[in-house]
């Protein structure tokens, strides 16, 4: 059915956009723009409780609407994770049909194009539905519009633009933002203070971690690239993560001659926008706080492997992909493999040499 022109002045406007973390992330534009251009529409949003922490302060999202549903590709999922996911899916449909029906929403903007969301788009009554017109899992059927998002090999980002051109309200420099809270860069101010251990204004976020297995560098690769920045241009490098990160990154540290500071298990997600927001540049793998730098304006040096920096890569100008071109197993979207040339043939010198070039700085800084 052909999409009407909307005007969504005063208008109540549901985003299903629940994951993962970069998912989330590239969405934000897409409100930020809605928001822009209809000051006085209302923005609910339902999201994985995980991930809701990056929304709380940001003045564009009315009400966030967390769910807890577990996701059954995570490698620790464990061997009911079908029946959990099930079982909360029936319940937070039902929980969301009662709370919909007494404050329903206009609009319903199914950014994730699967069957659950679909689902979840449809316990709202009535309003109109706009998903993908190449959503899989049947998720056109749930649909009362459609929308192209144009060539197949696209961004992320700019698939979720094209709601925003087909509503009226396409965005502009300001919308590529994620934003942090006053409390979330107290709490970094004071773990930078308290690690005293920030030379020369030169602090780098480093990420070695993902839930894909395949993605990730080599432990000895990350120790030697850790001590290069430290010893030969005077930085300071902080590895971030969640608490189940931190065993991996311990053994990274490990293997260091210099120190490095760890931030893994220590702050919070939504500390994680305020402490990249104190960094030089991102040195990582391909995963959510990537998009996290990239939208906080922060340079990114991304290492990619089995997935395909056209369509997920740091998003906007000023950043580094470091890929190994010669190899016809690039973006197999393999979550786990044994063969990893991909990302073990990148060395610690390339990466520090793409970094420390993308900066501008010399070496042997005091």
């Amino acid at each position: 059915m052909t999409l009407p022109a909307l005007d969504l002045s005063g208008t109540r406007i549901l985003i299903v956009k629940p994951s993962s973390l970069g998912d989330v992330v590239h969405t934000l534009p897409l409100v930020h723009a809605i928001k822009r251009c209809f000051p006085t529409c209302y923005v609910g949003w339902i999201v994985q409780k995980t991930f809701s922490a990056i929304l709380e302060s940001d003045p564009a999202v009315d009400e966030i609407i967390p769910i807890s549903i577990p996701s059954t590709s995570e490698p620790s999922a464990g061997r009911w994770v079908i029946m959990r996911s099930t079982r909360a899916t029936l319940r937070t449909l039902r929980d969301l049909r009662t709370k919909f029906r007494d404050h329903p929403y206009d609009v319903v903007l199914d950014l994730h194009a699967s069957f659950r969301s679909g689902l979840l788009g449809m316990t709202n009554p009535d309003g109109s539905r706009i998903g993908f017109s190449d959503a899989k899992e049947l998720n056109t059927f749930f649909q009362k519009y459609t929308i192209d998002p144009g060539a197949e090999r696209i961004h992320a980002v700019d698939r979720n633009i094209a709601f925003a051109q087909y509503l009226n309200c396409p965005p502009n420099s300001e919308d590529f933002r994620i934003v942090s809270s006053p409390a979330a860069r107290e709490r970094v101010r004071a773990f930078l203070t308290e690690s005293g251990d920030v030379k020369n204004g030169r602090l780098i976020y480093a990420n070695p971690t993902t839930r894909w297995e395949s993605k990730h560098w080599s432990i000895e690769a990350w120790a030697e690239l850790a001590d290069l920045l430290i010893e030969s241009v005077g930085a300071s490098v902080v590895f971030a993560g969640g608490p189940d990160d931190v065993p991996y990154i311990q053994r990274i540290t490990d293997r260091m001659k210099q120190r490095a500071l760890v931030a893994a298990g220590l702050l919070t997600l939504a500390d994680a926008i305020a402490l990249l927001e104190s960094c030089s540049v991102y040195v990582g793998v391909d995963s959510g706080p990537m998009h996290m730098a990239a939208f906080a304006g922060v340079p990114v040096v991304a290492l990619f492997g089995p997935t395909d920096p056209a369509k997920v890569g740091p998003y906007g100008p000023g950043h580094k992909v470091i890929q190994k071109s010669d190899l016809d197993c690039l973006a197999c979207r393999k979550r786990k493999c044994e063969n990893r040339k991909c990302l073990e043939e990148i060395t610690a010198q390339e990466v520090f040499d793409e970094t420390t070039r993308l900066l501008g700085w010399e070496q042997n800084v005091g």
